[in-house]
């Protein structure tokens, strides 16, 4: 069944990407891209399928089992869901070309990986701090994409060749504007995730958790220094894209770090 809902999943999210493409490829040849409403559709049946195939893997009789692999596989469910809002307001859909491949990856992982870990019961607010953690998370890795994107829109534009891909991005100030929108939520969502750990969760920084929460709150003080000195001071382009990147290498050290080192290296 898993193996099956995978498959039909997988060659939706193909067939987004390659709509997504070819929209792409009209916009550069100066073509008034076509099917936006398939492309909606699509993408709606991609993220109804990618998230029942994770329902199915991580739901259990006594609550539900998060491994690294469905971790992985939630949180890339989250940026394409995230993505997508945002689509529907703005021309974003050059990101989709790079975040769908990393989707497909994320889900092969629940059907290779290991299937040891822990049950989880959600009935105390332990569920909202999953939640939360993972939605910063998601929301966190969109902003490193975005960084990633005006790194090349930035490169490309010093260097007087705005060719290829990078002319179907917003202008350089939207997506700069749009980048520390989605770092405010991203801290305001991962300041939710802290909080609610230090209430829910029974010693936060015991030995199989002190890695995450000391990561979490460093990576947390990155991005709200950034966010401080872009208010005060106007950091933006390459400063702002290195603490970003930064930030985000940290934030996924303490969460996926600390659970491939827990199912994959500790026996």
């Amino acid at each position: 069944m898993t193996i099956t809902l995978n498959l039909f999943a997988t060659l939706v999210w193909l067939a987004t990407w390659l709509l997504i493409g070819t929209r792409l490829r009209d916009r550069l040849q100066t073509r008034s891209p076509q099917y936006r409403r398939v492309l909606v559709v699509l993408w709606v049946m991609a993220l109804v399928l990618h998230g029942w195939t994770i329902l199915h893997h991580v739901q259990q009789t006594e609550g539900i089992a998060i491994s690294f692999a469905a971790a992985s596989s939630i949180v890339m469910w989250l940026c394409n869901l995230l993505l997508f809002l945002t689509m529907l307001r703005r021309p974003l859909e050059t990101l989709g070309l790079f975040i769908v491949p990393f989707t497909l990856s994320a889900m092969l992982l629940p059907l290779i990986s290991p299937e040891h870990t822990a049950t989880i019961n959600l009935n105390s607010g332990l569920g909202i701090h999953i939640f939360t953690s993972l939605l910063a998370y998601s929301m966190l890795t969109l902003a490193a994409l975005q960084a990633s994107l005006l790194a090349l829109q930035n490169r490309h534009l010093h260097n007087h060749h705005p060719g290829g891909l990078i002319r179907t991005l917003p202008p350089l100030l939207d997506m700069e504007a749009l980048l520390f929108k989605l770092i405010l939520l991203g801290v305001i969502l991962l300041s939710f995730g802290l909080l609610s750990g230090a209430l829910y969760v029974d010693n936060l920084f015991a030995q199989h958790l002190v890695h995450k929460t000391i990561l979490s709150i460093v990576a947390w003080v990155v991005f709200s220094i950034l966010l401080i000195g872009h208010w005060q001071y106007g950091w933006r382009g390459r400063i702002a894209i290195r603490w970003t990147l930064s930030g985000f290498f940290i934030l996924m050290l303490a969460f996926f770090g600390s659970k491939f080192v827990l199912e994959f290296l500790v026996k």
